[in-house]
């Protein structure tokens, strides 16, 4: 079986940055920096969608790699331009990739791992020998902005990274994944109308349906346990106790899950890097975008141990092991 290497890692954040006092009042600025940890966040300007925030961070990756194309190309997102057709084709027509597999998947804000999952299954079975996998998110454009239990939380962003086949004798960067769902919560976070099911918002909400809707002490609860087991299990599978990572990658959902993790496994928190104070939650996007400002400020080297590690809608839930490769300079 062909081991998977990471080549290339991007992130693009869109220019336009909001901040608290640009959405809300004095004491809610205080309360939202105090228990979520959010001070501002990068939103989208008027004719962009998750399209174009994926396009960036694409070439990005791209040229960190070095490389001007890839075999196939998957799309992490939860907030498609459409609900028809997927995003990855434009995607890689934009980069310059017509003609190559393209497709997206929906895995909420586990999205890039799962993602980067499938991408390691395409190189081990010969599939594919090179892999663009792209987590991007327009998440503002999904929050009711009079709804202070989202509208706060959500920023704008995409992170990517080049997987290829590694060559004989180099050693596989990512290690297998633990990942799950729980269906029987699938209504925690939700966007109720715009699918088959209720095409349009009911009379009675006001419009409302076609906004996310989360129920915020039940999705903490559940994150926190979801992700200590994938965290702990991801790291079990290639033979390390936690005592023995580098640096832990975490899902941005807020501070509290971050903080309520740390003690939960227990891990230092001095060794999870967080970004959310200027960026938000960004969803599927959250674990690569941090992850590239980490290999790009020095925080994640070339040799540590590094678990990531996400949890989202769905539910879902995933983890995964990457020993940092040699030579990786992210484009940020």
């Amino acid at each position: 079986m062909t081991h998977t290497i990471v080549a290339g890692l991007g992130c693009w954040l869109p220019p336009t940055v909001v901040t608290n006092a640009d959405l809300m009042a004095p004491e809610m600025d205080a309360f939202v920096r105090r228990r979520i940890g959010i001070a501002q966040r990068h939103r989208i300007s008027d004719g962009a969608a998750t399209v174009h925030l994926a396009t960036e961070a694409g070439a990005r990756a791209l040229a960190s790699a070095h490389t001007e194309g890839v075999d196939a190309l998957i799309l992490a997102t939860t907030t498609p331009d459409r609900l028809c057709p997927a995003g990855a084709p434009e995607v890689a027509s934009r980069l310059g990739m017509t003609g190559i597999a393209a497709f997206d998947i929906n895995a909420g804000c586990s999205g890039f791992l799962y993602a980067c999952e499938l991408a390691k299954g395409l190189i081990a079975t010969g599939t594919a020998a090179s892999v663009l996998v792209i987590a991007a998110e327009s998440t503002s454009t999904m929050v009711n902005p009079a709804d202070s239990s989202t509208a706060p939380i959500f920023g704008d962003g995409a992170g990517a990274v080049v997987l290829r086949a590694a060559r004989p004798g180099q050693a596989s960067t990512l290690g297998p994944t633990v990942w799950g769902s729980d269906g029987t919560l699938a209504d925690a976070i939700a966007i109720p109308a715009g699918g088959s099911r209720q095409r349009a918002a009911s009379p009675a909400s006001d419009g409302n349906d076609l906004y996310l809707h989360m129920r915020g002490t039940e999705v903490l609860r559940n994150a926190v346990r979801r992700m200590k087991a994938a965290a702990t299990g991801a790291a079990a599978a290639v033979g390390w106790d936690l005592s023995d990572v580098d640096v832990l990658i975490a899902h941005q959902a807020n501070a509290a899950i971050t903080t309520a993790l740390a003690a939960a496994l227990p891990f230092p928190l001095a060794r999870m890097p967080s970004n959310i104070e200027t960026i938000g939650n960004t969803a599927a996007a959250s674990v690569p975008i941090l992850l590239a400002q980490a290999a790009g400020d020095g925080t994640v080297k070339e040799g540590q141990r590094v678990v990531m590690v996400a949890f989202g809608s769905g539910l879902s839930w995933a983890a995964t092991t990457a020993t940092w490769p040699q030579g990786v300079t992210p484009c940020l």
